[in-house]
């Protein structure tokens, strides 16, 4: 990442702070936790396009570390050989990741690739260790570890229990809260391309048009260029908890 990325030498304006705040998980931690994190950070302006990480890298890849989204949005996906991708997230603003690797010491389970120019902090690996010395902050991150778990079995579930109509459901309704922020606030419009959302859940675009065309007949959604928009997320709830 280090050559298409450049550091900034200003402080975090309002607008990065106000990213960062909306997240639940940074907000549950006190505030002499967070401020260390920030203190241990530097903040980098990443073009679009560029490859934060990639599947296999090392722990001390150049530019690697622990990451706070702080403009801008991120791709983590995985691609086959076979040229075929899987969207796992799309990361907004105000989430932190890229811890996997800074606590266990094994590669980079996925890619991370910028959508469009980010702002990105970054906590090089020496000082995430200082940081999980603290007990408070490791606690913190296990707690951040297990919001990944339960989110995990969840999309597992999907995956071997519901049918295609509550997985489309489900997979809304993440997105809805942010998808990797799950805020505590759920908002109506999704900004995302349908073949984004089939590279999510595994199924091809003319599947999954099929049965968003489906919610849209029953008034559940509506389909625009680019977005959906969640008219019923009671009804969206019901598909989920009836399969």
């Amino acid at each position: 990442m280090a050559a298409s990325s450049k550091p900034r030498t200003s402080r975090l304006s309002a607008a990065h702070r106000a990213a960062l705040e909306r997240n639940p998980w940074f907000t549950s931690i006190p505030r002499a936790q967070r401020e260390a994190l920030l203190g241990a950070a530097e903040l980098l302006h990443v073009r679009r396009g560029t490859m934060v990480f990639r599947q296999g890298d090392p722990i001390h890849a150049a530019g690697g570390g622990f990451y706070g989204l702080v403009a801008g949005t991120i791709k983590i996906s995985s691609l086959r050989q076979d040229g075929r991708e899987a969207i796992l997230a799309v990361l907004e603003p105000g989430n932190w990741f890229g811890e996997i690797t800074l606590i266990d010491g094994s590669p980079r389970t996925h890619d991370a690739t910028a959508l469009e120019t980010l702002d990105l902090l970054v906590v090089p690996p020496e000082a995430f260790a200082q940081l999980m010395r603290d007990g408070v902050f490791a606690n913190a991150m296990a707690a951040m570890l297990a919001a990944r778990v339960r989110m995990l079995y969840g999309l597992a579930e999907d995956a071997t229990l519901r049918s295609l109509r509550a997985r489309v459901a489900h997979r809304l309704l993440v997105l809805a809260r942010g998808d990797a922020t799950q805020s505590v606030q759920l908002r109506h419009d999704l900004r995302l391309p349908q073949e984004a959302l089939a590279m999510m859940l595994g199924v091809t675009r003319q599947t999954l048009s099929k049965e968003l065309n489906a919610l849209a007949g029953e008034g559940v959604v509506a389909l625009g260029y680019g977005r959906i928009e969640l008219l019923s997320l009671d009804a969206l709830q019901r598909l989920v908890s009836t399969g």
